[in-house]
């Protein structure tokens, strides 16, 4: 039987204010954030939660103004908004049931805003980003009993896909200042990430203080629950690891972006995936099999900023091995090869763009040891959390003469996960002291420390 474990709604609700604060602090053209929680299934209740609006100096959010909302309390049931004939489309039918994101950045042909054009009232430009957190991580025991709802055409939504959406935030803009994909959107989607975060370090605060509690209580009983619960709780924190590196490839993203402004290497990546995807295109086998799955790789290597070592690794076994295996079955002339074959060292070199010595060494906007600092640190490779990079790299964020787009925002990001790790590492080696003295008969005082100790 699947248990959802229970989340602060107090604590979260000041999570999600600040998720929300953050987009509209970064984001110059946003004015308007709002936070709808989605129930649990099979009634995925959408209800608003909270809303916030910044003032025209961009420095203070006024929160939960009256404003006129379908979702306001007590919300809508699934049933109530999800597409169906004879109703306007939702994009928060869109946002649940696919767990993708919704953009509007042209209100006049918003399929998805029909229902406000029925009021009246004029569409609105915004982007609407569903809070995904993952099933292992949100239900204890077995989740083959979890009742999912079902959309008109009476499939079962999410029952394949390995997260639930929690909350969806939607982000308001400027006439014409957003568009899908953007920047922007990927901020938001990031945020969204890190909000997901948050719920799952209150979830486990809870979820561990109990526990303890438990333990106090019956010896053998909360071993058992602490081998089960807390120790799976632990196990799945990697995803803070995952998290940390995202935050480190936006950070090259940005660096190689004003190292390389004025530069034609800043679209060697791009140009070298269009190459290969034209190749294919040439070879007519770019809609099926090896060659689809090629294309797929492409794109989606545009998307990522792994760092070198991590990323050469990607490629050849993305890239490299499907290449070789269409040779294989595929006739192509040796020139064919060789402008495959350098397209894809291109995509290689594109990893080491933001560390060439020579446009380093040129780059004269901030100090040579501000420039050393940060090569190093953006384009080390690590494989766990190291709390000493993490400090290194936030001092590094903090110097003004760096001028980053978006370094302060990265700052505060890595600064939660940073302390979230801290956390939980914590969380392990007070499980491991609790459990050695509990299987000893004599000392149980420091059971009492740990569980009055604030988290």
């Amino acid at each position: 039987m699947a248990v959802k474990l229970s989340i602060d709604k107090a604590g979260l609700l000041q999570a999600c204010k600040d998720i929300i604060e953050t987009i509209l602090l970064c984001l110059p053209n946003a004015y308007k954030g709002t936070l709808y929680r989605i129930g649990t299934p099979p009634e995925l209740i959408a209800k608003q939660i909270t809303c916030g609006v910044i003032d025209d100096e961009r420095k203070n959010v006024s929160w939960d103004i009256p404003m006129k909302s379908y979702y306001a309390p007590p919300g809508l049931a699934w049933t109530d908004y999800r597409d169906q004939p004879g109703r306007p489309l939702e994009a928060m039918a869109w946002c649940v049931e696919t767990q993708h994101s919704w953009t509007a950045h042209d209100p006049d042909n918003d399929q998805r805003g029909a229902r406000v054009k029925l009021d009246g009232s004029a569409g609105n430009f915004h982007h609407m980003e569903p809070v995904l957190i993952h099933k292992d991580d949100l239900y204890l025991g077995d989740k083959s009993d979890i009742e999912y709802p079902c959309n008109y055409q009476g499939e079962k939504i999410w029952q394949n896909s390995d997260y639930v959406v929690v909350d969806v935030i939607k982000i308001h803009f400027r006439p014409y200042t957003i568009k899908i994909n953007s920047l922007e959107t990927r901020i938001i989607k990031r945020l969204s990430r890190v909000l997901g975060t948050q719920l799952l370090s209150h979830q486990f605060k809870l979820q561990s203080i109990e526990a303890m509690r438990q333990l106090a209580e019956d010896k053998q009983v909360s071993c058992n629950i602490l081998a089960d619960s807390i120790r799976n709780a632990i196990t799945k924190s990697g995803f803070i690891f995952s998290l940390i590196k995202l935050e480190l490839g936006f950070l090259r993203e940005q660096w190689e972006g004003i190292l390389f402004e004025n530069s034609d290497k800043k679209n060697m990546r791009r140009e070298a995936v269009f190459s290969l995807n034209m190749a294919l295109e040439e070879m007519g086998c770019h809609k099926d099999g090896i060659g689809k799955d090629l294309i797929e790789a492409h794109n989606k290597f545009l998307d990522l900023n792994p760092p070198p070592g991590l990323g050469k690794n990607w490629v050849q076994m993305q890239i490299v091995e499907r290449w070789n295996e269409l040779f294989a079955s595929f006739h192509v002339d040796e020139e064919m090869k060789k402008v495959i074959y350098g397209s894809i060292e291109n995509l290689i070199n594109s990893l080491c763009l933001g560390k060439d010595p020579d446009t380093v060494a040129a780059y004269d906007k901030i100090t040579e040891g501000l420039k050393t600092e940060l090569v190093h640190l953006l384009y080390s490779e690590i494989d766990s959390v190291d709390f000493q990079f993490l400090d290194r790299l936030i001092q590094v964020l903090q110097d003004p003469m760096l001028r980053l787009p978006y370094q302060i925002k990265v700052m505060k990001s890595l600064v939660r996960l940073k302390a979230l790790a801290e956390i939980m590492r914590q969380l392990e080696l007070d499980t491991n002291v609790v459990l050695g003295q509990i299987l000893r008969p004599h000392d149980s005082g420091i059971i009492s420390n740990v569980l009055h100790r604030d988290l």
